[in-house]
């Protein structure tokens, strides 16, 4: 019979390509790092960015609805979800700020900058989006709301994976008794 020999690895089971993907063998073995923003350990970031993440993929659909049927409810529509998208995500940002300023792992990551620089940029634009359209919500949407819709759906897409990373490779944000440290 034959034996078969296992080893069990140490290393993390994704890949290391930076600057997009970075992988640290202590960060995957150790028990994380709790959200500085929680109540009873549970992080706010997380469930804060679930309604304007509905909001401005909502209103990008509500701009084509606009588009194809030019019905005056969907400009309406669009309105008031990027409005509402805006404030979320500000509030949404301000418990991620907190987060990147107190836990030093944050930080230290190539993809706890770029969620926040897109983060950043998409409240800009989504800004932009409800300061353009405040006027004439109709009149503004095509062209070039839909396409600052399309584009903060995008950026919202990109921001997210990265935030996934923070979560489940960097364990920031979960519930753990690691440091805020770096380890």
């Amino acid at each position: 019979m034959e034996s078969t020999e296992t080893t069990q690895s140490t290393s993390t089971p994704f890949p290391n390509i930076p600057p997009l993907i970075e992988s640290n063998d202590s960060e995957y073995l150790d028990s994380g790092v709790p959200s500085t923003v929680a109540i009873a350990g549970h992080p706010l970031h997380p469930l804060s960015v679930i309604f304007p993440i509905a909001f401005l993929a909502a209103a990008l659909g509500s701009d084509f609805g606009y588009w194809l049927t030019k019905d005056f409810f969907w400009a309406r529509a669009s309105l008031w979800l990027i409005g509402l998208g805006l404030g979320g995500g500000l509030l949404a940002a301000a418990i991620g700020l907190s987060d990147f300023l107190k836990i030093e792992r944050v930080r230290k990551r190539s993809a706890g900058w770029t969620h926040l620089i897109l983060n950043v940029s998409l409240l800009v634009l989504t800004l932009v989006n409800l300061l353009l359209r405040l006027g004439d919500a109709e009149s503004r949407i095509l062209p070039w709301g839909l396409v600052l819709s399309v584009l903060v759906g995008t950026l919202t897409s990109l921001s997210g994976w990265f935030g996934a990373e923070l979560s489940y490779r960097h364990k920031i944000g979960v519930v753990g008794a690691g440091s805020r440290r770096y380890p």
